[in-house]
């Protein structure tokens, strides 16, 4: 499901971090280096490139690419070579300050389209970074009834078994009903539904939800509700629709917002962006790679085309 392809046999991290060195001195910056080392590891090992460049050069690798880089190129290959799990806290905490209630949907993103071992993992990163939990920056900055949600979202810890149950499956699609009718989406045994169930007996209730209504309840929260719920719903039930309408999104209409395009593809390159670019090509009749072409430039455009497997090794 993951896009990024692995160069066989793999450079070590001493070699690697050699070139990367060799491209980030002299007269003008090896964009084309960078992109073809960094744009083809995984996680674990961008991590030991950091790791071993700071060793050998006792300057930090993101640092260094801070002072060479610039704009949206300098954007992506910065969140890319980031730590997973420290990328999404501070995305969670840019999100939080600034109190948009947009910008704070990365936050249902991350809690919603993530397993439970990486949203614990991003828990941690968030308290070393920023010295408290992140539910505490919940409370201070995000106003009721989105307040609830979140923290009951970020806060959970779900089964991730395939089982389910679909007699409870049932029962739980009718009290989401009554809910959205009611407009009472933040009451409690609603949220603890949402933030509590395992995914597949939630995609279960979701199932029987557009079986009893003969609507789903994406259209039906939309219909009467914030787009917060149905962004949590999305993201839970079918996080590749959710992802490819924000590249959708960002791409459409008057010039490309950028920073969606970069986190959309930056933060699932590893975990499910072909499934992204099947629903892409399926919703929208047209090739996820060929929108990010036509509407993207440069260095940016390669290293957006590299994550997504179109880059040469």
């Amino acid at each position: 499901m993951a896009t990024i392809t692995i160069p066989e046999p793999l450079p070590s991290p001493v070699e690697d971090s050699e070139t990367l060195r060799k491209a980030l001195q002299g007269w003008g910056t090896d964009e084309k280096a960078i992109i073809r080392i960094l744009g083809h590891r995984n996680a674990i090992q961008r991590l030991k490139i950091c790791q071993t460049y700071e060793q050998l050069y006792q300057e930090s690798l993101v640092d260094r690419l801070h002072s060479e880089l610039s704009g949206d190129f300098q954007n992506a290959v910065i969140q890319w070579l980031l730590d997973p799990p420290q990328r999404d806290a501070k995305m969670a905490k840019e999100a939080l300050k600034s109190k948009d209630v947009k910008r704070l949907l990365v936050l249902v993103e991350i809690a919603c389209a993530s397993s439970p071992d990486h949203l614990i993992a991003v828990r941690r990163a968030y308290c070393s970074l920023f010295r408290c939990s992140i539910e505490e920056d919940i409370i201070l900055h995000v106003e009721p009834p989105f307040r609830k949600l979140l923290v009951s979202l970020l806060s959970s810890f779900r089964f991730e078994g395939e089982e389910t149950d679909e007699a409870m499956a049932q029962m739980e699609a009718t009290i989401l009903q009554e809910a959205i009718k009611k407009n009472v989406m933040d009451e409690d045994y609603v949220v603890w539904i949402l933030s509590t169930r395992n995914k597949f007996q939630l995609k279960t209730a979701f199932d029987c939800y557009r079986k009893i209504y003969k609507i789903s309840i994406e259209e039906d929260i939309r219909h009467s509700l914030s787009g917060d719920l149905v962004t949590a719903v999305r993201c839970i039930h079918s996080p590749e629709k959710h992802f490819a309408e924000v590249v959708r999104s960002s791409i459409v209409g008057l010039g490309t917002h950028e920073d969606l395009l970069t986190r959309a593809i930056v933060t699932r390159a590893e975990v499910d962006m072909e499934k992204i670019k099947e629903e892409y090509l399926y919703a929208y009749n047209v090739k996820l790679i060929d929108d990010v072409m036509g509407d993207t430039s440069g260095d940016y455009k390669d290293i957006l085309l590299t994550l997504l497997a179109e880059g040469k090794l």
